[in-house]
């Protein structure tokens, strides 16, 4: 099995989408923040001492993915944040690219159906060729489809155009459709791929406080496969998790070391800055015919 197929199954697809981001004066300093090594990570142990015995190493994990869930679905309605992404396409670790992006969670109603869509606008913002590249969706609106433009100096010629989110153009340079987008969809997935690898062992789990992500304080969930199987994904997946909003902020995936060279083993990373959760987004944030977005 190749590394491409590897990252496109990963277990945390949720929090892909394409690369886009509004401005902000912090960017330049943030991604500089992202070279490794990219946080600070105490050496503490990953469980209090009195924490009760597990079956297996992913059952901690598991249980705060639930709360984590819960918690979310709860609530949280509607959030915005700048999001930066790398990614590896074709075996080739591309650049960080930044986006900010509008989103609101999906809402059911007491049957179980959809009464509020997950609705994403998105904005690219670095680098210089994808920048003022936009993307809005709704879920089952519009026959599912992506309203996008092009950035950089295609934007100011091209029109924009409806697309299918799974299509070729809308998937161009991207491991993961826009429907997968936002931290309950991260969660769901986590939830999913831990249960699945339950039936298997070698796997290492860790939870190590200490991390700082934008100077917010963050635990680290790491999950390692130290020997490479075909039914294992990634060598080593890390999980940034907010302390005070008890939510994942980060997501990175990394395949086998084959050198002292880390930087060509990671698959996918995505991280969450600047995040603002419950901003009373309204319709008009997901409206393409919003006077203050270029469609």
């Amino acid at each position: 099995m190749n590394q491409d197929n590897l990252a496109r199954r990963s277990f945390l697809r949720a929090l892909a989408f394409g690369g886009v981001c509004l401005g902000s004066p912090l960017l330049a300093q943030d991604r500089e923040q992202l070279k490794e090594p990219i946080f600070r990570v105490s050496k503490a142990n990953n469980l209090p001492v009195n924490a009760p015995a597990v079956k297996h190493p992913l059952d901690a994990a598991l249980d705060f993915a639930q709360e984590s869930l819960a918690r979310v679905q709860q609530n949280v309605v509607d959030y915005t944040a700048t999001i930066v992404k790398r990614e590896r396409i074709k075996g080739v670790v591309g650049n960080y690219e930044y986006m900010f992006a509008k989103i609101r969670n999906r809402k059911l109603d007491e049957n179980g159906k959809v009464a509020v869509p997950l609705s994403v606008y998105m904005t690219f913002l670095q680098p210089s060729d994808i920048k003022g590249c936009e993307a809005i969706w709704i879920e089952g609106r519009n026959n599912n489809k992506m309203k996008a433009h092009e950035g950089g100096l295609l934007g100011r010629t091209l029109p924009s155009v409806w697309l299918p989110i799974d299509g070729v153009l809308a998937m161009r340079g991207q491991l993961h459709p826009i429907n997968d987008i936002g931290i309950e969809n991260l969660i769901i997935k986590l939830i999913e791929r831990g249960t699945r690898e339950k039936q298997y062992e070698e796997v290492e789990v860790k939870f190590e406080p200490g991390a700082k992500i934008n100077g917010r304080s963050c635990t680290v969930l790491s999950v390692k496969h130290p020997i490479q199987r075909e039914h294992f994904e990634f060598y080593l997946a890390q999980i940034f998790i907010d302390d005070e909003h008890k939510i994942p902020v980060r997501y990175a995936a990394y395949t086998w070391p084959t050198g002292n060279a880390k930087e060509n083993t990671v698959l996918e990373e995505y991280t969450y800055l600047n995040l603002k959760l419950n901003q009373n987004l309204t319709d008009a944030d997901f409206d393409p015919e919003n006077p203050n977005y270029k469609f």
